[in-house]
């Protein structure tokens, strides 16, 4: 259910789209919206009917809790034995699978005519995301640091040279490693990745998609392997300051990163350093900016714990800075001779820093530095030897501060654009006078830049390359919807230039809201691929993300989880209204945990939607609560509610997506689920998918598309990506030509 980015016609549609399209193709000028929805194309397919819909077994298992009766037709749709299934995906039932391969056999051919649009779309994503998963020379140490994907390839290489000058080295290339292999996903090869000597290099890929990661480490001084590969791991390591020894995470029999282990660097024994037995609680690892302590974090959205190790005292066992306690969160950072504390003690809801002297980490010895100021959350920090730097949400845009370590000297950075990201270097070098940091936009690819705390002088240290991408030919928008209980809804928005205001644009709504998360208006080469048709590209910020402070996440925990969903449509409302598109030319889409929030928007408006999309959706929100054997439900429960209390099991019961599938026309729908998936079961997209299509009254296609090897992040590879993301669009586009108007239908199963 978690999530860490929004990660994006038959022959007659790329007949008609074809004959629309302006001389020189849709990336010369763009087309008119007009040109999008022409009455042509839907002319053009409306002798293409539908393909008859995968009929699904109804089996229908009565559910009561609290007074409340649900009949669940399609839970047969999950095995019985789920966990044991996703590692041995062959003991699927036969039915089951029999049910998901018609399911990709449907999709297929439902969007089989958009094969030509979606690879004509995917040419131009290719062009402009050329630079996309290369990463920012990193000086650290003697060396200069940076990855690079190369034409053609799926997975990246790895380099470095001298710091002082020379030929650059080689050091792993994973797209050759890749090749053969069924899947592989890399984990970051920022930071940690290299131990502080230089001398070895680490990194940990999942082999099989089901997130379960093998961690390699390589002597770059003899050139092999130092140890033999570390199986199950969770992603996160961390080389000890003195690059003797590697410190990593294990998943537990419920996938949870629940052990963490300290190993000799060239192999050897295994040292139990942690062991998490809360299963509301996710640990996590790193080194301070200083270099002098390994820090293990451990929490939740509700509560955290901080338990140290020093670099000269690196094998004794972690030291606990402050105790977890229910409501406090807090985490640290090493400055010198002292820690900064970013928390929310004493109710500082969007957290304040604190400082504390080395030797006392614990709370009693806090004491006030930077004060807590309603709505305005520092989000990050890093501490440098002669000055410190954060970010602060001001008005749902991130700003970069940094003050001397004499308290006098402060430089601020914000982005161009009215909608923007910025993020600081987490692995800038702690003795620099330089503040590295991140900046893009909607429109402007990312580019990393420094500020000199000394002159308050900006330099661009590396852009990411974009081909054919023009920033000016495109406007940023930040506009504030207006929401139904008085609060403003941040909306994001890119479009054409040349792209009328006048009601005739189709939109593409993102979303998620869920967990803190502030959803980065950030650069997407693909999503140009829409604008250049004449397209509104939106993201409404709803709550259940951080982007106006922590309350703007707090406000929608458990009873309160249907304010997500209203922020969305109240967002969607706004933007027909003002005449940014008009209702029924809107896609919806949202990931994960954001499936509360699509699911949602078409149960309550779905006139508004011309279609949506889901991907992994967390739909059936009480099923899944209600399993004890999920991993995640324990951690889950302060967010979407407890389903053992009453008031909060009817609380979703009355937001919960599947539940409230309704006899009503819907929008056309592209789900997507993951087999492996343990975070959100295959299932819930699939029986959503299944009450969809037998209560929709439209028509229009609702489809299910399983990736039958992997997991809950799909398909690892850059390629892979960008032809999801082009089916995505390709079924967007069709959704609003009108071609699936009171069309189809929708073969019904007998009920046993």
């Amino acid at each position: 259910m978690r999530f860490s980015r929004r990660s994006l016609l038959l022959a007659a549609i790329a007949q008609a789209a074809a004959m629309a399209r302006p001389r020189g193709g849709w990336a010369a000028g763009g087309t008119s919206p007009a040109q999008v929805a022409d009455p042509a194309m839907a002319e053009a397919v409306a002798a293409a009917a539908l393909p008859p819909a995968p009929a699904v077994a109804r089996h229908p298992v009565r559910k009561q809790r609290f007074g409340i009766v649900r009949f669940d037709e399609y839970d047969w749709l999950r095995q019985p034995d789920w966990f044991t299934a996703l590692l041995h995906p062959e003991r699927l039932s036969p039915a089951i699978r029999a049910q998901l391969d018609a399911e990709n056999r449907y999709a297929d051919a439902v969007l089989a005519p958009t094969d030509a649009l979606q690879a004509e779309m995917l040419a131009e994503m290719r062009r402009r995301s050329a630079g996309a998963g290369s990463t920012p020379p990193e000086p650290d140490g003697r060396w200069i640091w940076w990855s690079e994907l190369r034409p053609g390839a799926q997975q990246p290489v790895f380099l470095r040279r001298p710091r002082e000058g020379g030929p650059a080295q080689l050091l792993f290339d994973f797209d050759a490693d890749a090749r053969g292999k069924r899947y592989y996903r890399l984990s970051s090869l920022k930071g940690p990745a290299h131990s502080p000597d230089g001398r070895y290099l680490a990194w940990t890929v999942d082999l099989r998609g089901d997130e379960h990661f093998t961690l390699f480490v390589r002597d770059l001084e003899q050139g092999r392997f130092a140890q033999a590969p570390i199986e199950d791991c969770y992603g996160e390591f961390v080389f000890s300051p003195d690059s003797r020894f590697l410190f990593w995470l294990e998943r537990d029999g419920h996938s949870r990163p629940a052990r963490l282990f300290r190993r000799p660097v060239g192999g050897g024994a295994d040292v139990l350093v942690h062991h998490e037995t809360d299963p509301a609680m996710f640990v996590t690892l790193r080194r301070s900016a200083s270099n002098r302590f390994v820090m293990i974090e451990i929490g939740n959205e509700t509560q955290s714990e901080v338990r140290l190790i020093p670099a000269d005292r690196i094998e004794d066992a972690p030291v606990v800075a402050e105790p977890r306690t229910p409501g406090l969160r807090y985490a640290l950072e090493h400055w010198n001779d002292r820690f900064v504390v970013r928390t929310n003690a004493d109710g500082a809801v969007d957290n304040k820093l604190m400082q504390t002297p080395e030797a006392f980490p614990a709370r009693a010895h806090w004491r006030p530095w930077i004060p807590y100021r309603p709505g305005r959350l520092i989000a990050e920090m890093r501490a440098f030897r002669d000055h410190f730097a954060r970010v602060e949400w001001i008005d749902a845009n991130p700003v970069l501060i940094a003050v001397g370590a004499d308290g006098t000297t402060e430089r601020r950075v914000a982005g161009e654009d009215a909608a923007y990201v910025l993020s600081l270097d987490q692995d800038a070098e702690y003795g620099s006078a330089l503040v590295r940091f991140t900046v893009q936009s909607m429109r402007r690819p990312p580019r990393a830049e420094t500020v000199d705390m000394n002159s308050g002088a900006r330099a661009v240290v590396w852009q990411q390359e974009a081909p054919d991408v023009r920033p000016d030919d495109y406007v940023v928008e930040r506009l504030d919807a207006p929401g139904t209980d008085g609060v403003r809804v941040p909306v994001s928005l890119l479009r054409r230039r040349t792209t009328p205001v006048d009601g005739s644009a189709p939109l593409m709504l993102y979303g998620y809201g869920s967990y803190g998360y502030s959803l980065p208006p950030e650069f997407v080469a693909a999503d140009l691929s829409l604008a250049d048709r004449g397209w509104v590209v939106a993201i409404a910020h709803a709550r259940g993300g951080a982007e106006r402070g922590t309350a703007w996440f707090t406000q929608t925990l458990t009873v309160h989880k249907g304010r997500t969903v209203s922020d969305f449509v109240d967002a969607a409302s706004f933007l027909a209204r003002e005449r940014y598109t008009r209702a029924g030319a809107i896609v919806g889409h949202s990931f994960s945990a954001g499936g509360i929030l699509i699911g949602g928007a078409i149960n309550r408006r779905p006139d508004l939607f011309a279609g949506a999309i889901g991907q992994v959706p967390f739909v059936d929100v009480l099923d899944t609560m209600e399993d004890e054997t999920n991993p995640l439900v324990d951690s889950a429960k302060p967010l979407w509610g407890d389903p053992a209390d009453p008031a909060m099991f009817r609380a979703m019961a009355a937001f919960a997506p599947y539940e409230n599938v309704r006899r009503q026309p819907y929008p056309a729908v592209l789900a997507t689920a993951g087999l492996l998936d343990d975070r959100v079961g295959y299932w819930e997209a699939a029986k959503w998918v299944a009450r969809l299509r037998e209560r929709s009254t439209s028509g229009r296609p609702v489809m299910l598309r399983v990736n039958m090897h992997a997991g809950h992040q799909g398909d690892a590879g850059r390629d892979d990506e960008l032809r999801q993301r082009a089916s995505f669009y390709g079924f967007a586009i069709r959704a609003v030509s009108g071609a699936w108007d009171a069309k189809g239908g929708t073969a019904r199963a007998p009920e046993n």
